[in-house]
């Protein structure tokens, strides 16, 4: 009853607010209309039961050898298409997800099939070279193709990783070589140094840390653990660093009803920012820099306002930390802009801005006086896929071709105005809220983690990423604003609608 209420108001939001701004039109780029029959579906189709049988037993199977409790259903690419995906059972569903945020233009695009089945790329896709010491011929033709083309401002250098933990854990090393270079001066390392830090202690491992805010994730890996504070199922039993952790800003909405509020909130979230670098330096745990996400996604949908990420900045640059922006979920279009932080209007650019998910590839961006100053200091076997910048070189062509930047912003604008009654809040497509009432939730939830909606809606509406954060031990479940008539208000929670791609508005 909950998610068919959830349905019919998004429905009636959508329809009112689509032919409001957009009378008497839909929305294909030419470049989507010649492929509109092949690659779309016309709406979801259910046959089974989520998880169906087929499912179920190959989760059992799985479950013999790892734990597969977290597995919603397994699927079939080769059937999925666009916003849809299938599963192995034959359900074909609009899919809110994206694979975690990571899907930028759909399923199986036919631009992407086209890239894949030429020739001339076979290699790239066969053999994945040592980058680092073996990169092709055509390595920096494709970089300058792919990432060097959507390149944030201020930032001349970059590296590739192969996913959004790795890449901040890199991003981490750069800045503690940085600071280090900076006390050390143009001297190179003493004996003493080199002999410390082969039995992990300082002066040669210094005692550096990175702050970060409560609510952050920034990946799993011990450096990034340390700085992800969304869930206790990600960091209990393992062993962490002392880095200090600030508040992040928890906003009231309607925005415009709590001005002073919220100003005062940032201010007080700024000054424990500064109180903590100032104390962790007289404890002797330099603040080398400071990682902040542009939205806290994972953490429960926490926004702040541009002007506290412009203060942000200020009081890095004060206090000498490297200020590190992580694009891992908010990059790659879905704001409206390639990059979230480019909403902030800052007058200094970051020093470092990390990237992955639909970036298709891992990596970070940074300034020149961050790049390091020896061979083999930031390596890895691979250092990215060659393989994944020639998709992310098509993805970016689409994106451009087809105008899904303003498409974004368009559609973002649409499901705002929709549900501006429902509390919801964010940039573009990379939108949010908070419910009244968990139980509308359960529902929903039943259904594994994934939600149909009518033909309408989808024709309608781009690939969303949702992820309930009441109550629930596991992501990715929608959940609902609307409250039947005479359920007694309780404990809010969160539903997400982050896209994970940007698709045509069709």
């Amino acid at each position: 009853m909950a998610s068919m209420l959830l349905t019919q108001r998004l429905v009636c939001s959508f329809q009112h607010n689509y032919r409001l701004l957009v009378p008497g039109s839909r929305h294909i780029s030419q470049a989507a209309a010649k492929v509109d029959v092949e690659f779309d579906y016309d709406g979801p189709l259910m046959k089974t039961e989520v998880p169906g049988p087929r499912s179920r037993e190959l989760m059992k199977q799985l479950n013999i050898i790892q734990n597969a409790e977290a597995v919603h259903f397994f699927c079939n690419y080769e059937e999925s298409r666009g916003n849809y995906l299938v599963d192995v059972d034959g359900n074909r569903m609009l899919d809110l997800y994206s694979q975690i945020s990571s899907v930028p233009i759909g399923y199986n695009h036919p631009a992407l099939m086209k890239l894949v089945q030429q020739p001339q790329n076979m290699s790239t896709f066969i053999n994945r070279p040592a980058l680092g010491i073996l990169p092709p011929e055509n390595f920096v033709e494709k970089l300058r193709e792919s990432l060097l083309s959507v390149a944030p401002k201020g930032m001349s250098q970059l590296i590739t990783m192969a996913c959004g933990s790795c890449s901040n854990e890199n991003a981490f090393k750069t800045i503690f070589m940085w600071y280090r270079s900076k006390e050390r001066g143009q001297s190179s390392f003493s004996k003493e140094e080199l002999e410390t830090c082969m039995v992990n202690q300082a002066p040669g491992c210094p005692d550096y840390s990175i702050l970060s805010f409560m609510g952050a994730f920034h990946g799993r890996t011990m450096g990034c653990l340390a700085t992800t504070h969304s869930k206790a199922i990600h960091k209990i039993d393992i062993p962490s660093f002392d880095w200090p952790i600030a508040p992040f800003p928890r906003l009231k909405y309607p925005l415009e009803e709590f001005v002073k509020e919220n100003q005062q909130e940032e201010a007080r979230c700024l000054e424990e920012v500064e109180d903590l670098i100032v104390k962790y330096r007289k404890k002797k745990r330099t603040v080398a820099g400071i990682i902040v996400e542009p939205i806290q996604s994972e953490g429960g949908d926490n926004h702040a306002s541009d002007d506290f990420f412009r203060k942000l900045r200020d009081i890095s640059r004060k206090h000498g930390c490297a200020f590190l922006v992580d694009e891992v979920q908010t990059g790659g279009g879905c704001t409206g802009k390639f990059w979230a932080h480019e909403h902030w209007g800052l007058d200094d650019p970051a020093d470092v801005m990390t990237f992955s998910k639909k970036m298709m590839t891992g990596g970070f961006f940074h300034k020149e006086e961050l790049r390091p100053n020896a061979p083999y200091r930031i390596f890895n076997t691979w250092l990215g896929d060659p393989s994944k910048n020639l998709l992310l070189a098509e993805v970016i062509n689409v994106i451009k071709r087809e105008d899904l930047l303003n498409n974004a912003a368009h559609a973002g604008k649409v499901l705002l105005t929709g549900l501006l009654d429902l509390q919801i809040l964010g940039w573009g497509m990379l939108l949010g809220g908070t419910t009244v009432s968990p139980g509308l939730a359960s529902p929903a939830q039943e259904l594994g983690g994934e939600l149909t909606l009518p033909r309408w809606l989808d024709r309608k509406s781009p690939s969303f990423l949702r992820q309930l954060e009441a109550s629930s031990p596991w992501p990715g479940s929608p959940s609902s604003s609307a409250e039947s008539e005479g359920e007694a208000p309780s404990a809010p929670s969160t539903l997400q609608m982050n896209p994970c791609g940007i698709n045509s508005f069709q």
